[in-house]
């Protein structure tokens, strides 16, 4: 399907575990001169007549010199991870070990694995498709439960399976209108038109929902970014630390002493929340440290995915608490109102007085108060509901712009019904359609693509 890449039929070599010391490291050899290497350097036993799949301990040695006792793991072709034969050695963890080991493999003919290379000949032997391919790197960086999960539904085949079913249902209707143009002289029609306007409003619907997926996706990739704001002595350095249960941020009753942004991290349900603490936010001052501090926050704001905006509830008026809302609203800013001191008073009063303020959090950051209910809100703003990992998630922006460019060939199948267009004409649309859906699967892919894609792998992997 592809040709011959550059280096397709040699043997290669990588440390699959991370740099550094630890307590075993585990190298990998994939190709054809994979068994022929190791029975070099592992003498006591011919591995070539071992089955698949066994494990074998013993001392790795070059020439007369031990490198390490190790245990050595054999995957035959094409039982493997890569289709091709792979051996993986479990040594001591030191790097001068799997420096010696993989040295020796170079010289015995293998060549260190490119970033990637390993996934990128599974593709190429068909053990994965592109999408799932991908999965395994987003798998790798997954650090949260709803990343993990929504990169095991991808790479298990969950989004293979939907581009799948799209692709195969279209391509029967395309074969009709095919075979249409080979009768154009006897006008028949071989494709009910009824039954396609059906299949492609059917295919737009679900392809919709893969696309309006993605911001979800870009949630679940590379969590949301928090900014907390308010006017000086708030209470927002007490809040990030709240949150974080730690004294991370310095806590005064002086105002401005926040003078730059803070930035930490937190998982909520399997998200990540990446909480900014922002200097207190005030029209004048005469410290041009704190005014650039001021800026900074502004700049923040403007990038944040949610503005939590916390106000002293003692002070705050609704009729300011309103018009602040109103203008982060007309910059299109999602912002989340809280407000903080109310154990300083009846909390009743404060909840009555400001009960036409819609979507409103009442805390106190100093006890600890209604957090979880802080918490749960933030979650609710980025994932309207819980992440359903049964269900398709788009994480990848590769695959979201070529869903765009599928959803705007089926408008133009649609378009076309609705004008009666010739069957030529549809044919070229619904070519453009299956292009765009095989090439998020890696059907329709060039070698510069899959040597981009793959070298944002670790090497090893």
């Amino acid at each position: 399907m592809y040709g011959k890449l550059s280096g397709w039929d040699e043997t290669i070599v990588a440390l699959a575990t991370p740099p550094g010391v630890g307590a075993i490291g585990v190298i990998r050899l994939s190709g054809k001169k994979a068994f022929e290497i190791i029975n070099y350097l592992f003498p006591s036993k011919d591995l070539n007549q071992q089955p698949s799949h066994t494990l074998h301990v013993g001392y790795l040695k070059n020439g007369q010199n031990i490198l390490d006792e190790v245990v050595v793991s054999l995957f035959k072709a094409p039982r493997s991870y890569t289709g091709e034969d792979v051996i993986e050695i479990s040594a001591h963890g030191s790097p001068f070990i799997h420096q010696q080991i993989v040295e020796a493999c170079i010289k015995q003919g293998a060549r260190l694995a490119k970033p990637g290379e390993f996934t990128q000949r599974a593709f190429l032997n068909g053990k994965l498709d592109l999408t799932q391919a991908e999965a395994v790197a987003d798998l790798i960086a997954s650090n949260t439960r709803a990343s993990h999960e929504t990169a095991m539904h991808t790479m298990r085949g969950g989004f293979s399976r939907e581009l799948s079913n799209l692709r195969e249902q279209l391509i029967k209707f395309s074969a009709l209108i095919e075979l249409e143009l080979d009768f154009s002289q006897e006008d028949v029609e071989f494709a009910d038109r009824t039954q396609l306007y059906d299949l492609i409003n059917t295919l737009r619907s679900t392809t919709d929902q893969l696309i309006s997926s993605f911001q979800l996706g870009n949630v679940i990739r590379n969590g949301v970014s928090v900014a907390i704001v308010g006017k000086p002595n708030a209470g927002k350095s007490t809040l990030l630390n709240t949150l974080l249960n730690e004294n991370r941020a310095i806590v005064s009753d002086i105002p401005g002493t926040t003078r730059d942004t803070i930035e930490e991290v937190i998982n909520i349900d399997g998200i990540l929340f990446r909480l900014i603490d922002t200097a207190g936010i005030r029209s004048h001052t005469s410290d041009s440290v704190e005014k650039i501090g001021i800026e900074k926050s502004y700049e923040k704001i403007r990038t944040a995915n949610i503005v939590l905006y916390l106000f002293d509830a003692e002070s705050e008026t609704p009729a300011d608490l309103q018009l602040r809302i109103s203008d982060f609203s007309n910059e299109n800013i999602k912002i989340l109102p809280v407000a903080n001191k109310i154990d300083k008073t009846d909390e009743r009063v404060i909840r009555k007085r400001y009960a036409d303020v819609d979507n409103i959090v009442f805390i106190s950051a100093r006890e600890n108060r209604h957090i979880e209910v802080l918490k749960e809100k933030m979650l609710d703003m980025v994932l309207a509901g819980r992440v359903q990992t049964e269900n398709t998630i788009v994480t990848n922006a590769r695959h979201y712009e070529a869903l765009k460019e599928v959803k705007k060939s089926l408008d133009d199948i649609k378009t076309g019904l609705d004008n009666k267009l010739s069957g030529d004409l549809l044919a070229l649309d619904i070519r453009r359609c299956l292009h765009y859906l095989g090439d998020i699967a890696g059907l329709i892919t060039n070698e510069d693509q899959l040597d981009y894609i793959f070298s944002k792998f670790c090497i090893g992997k």
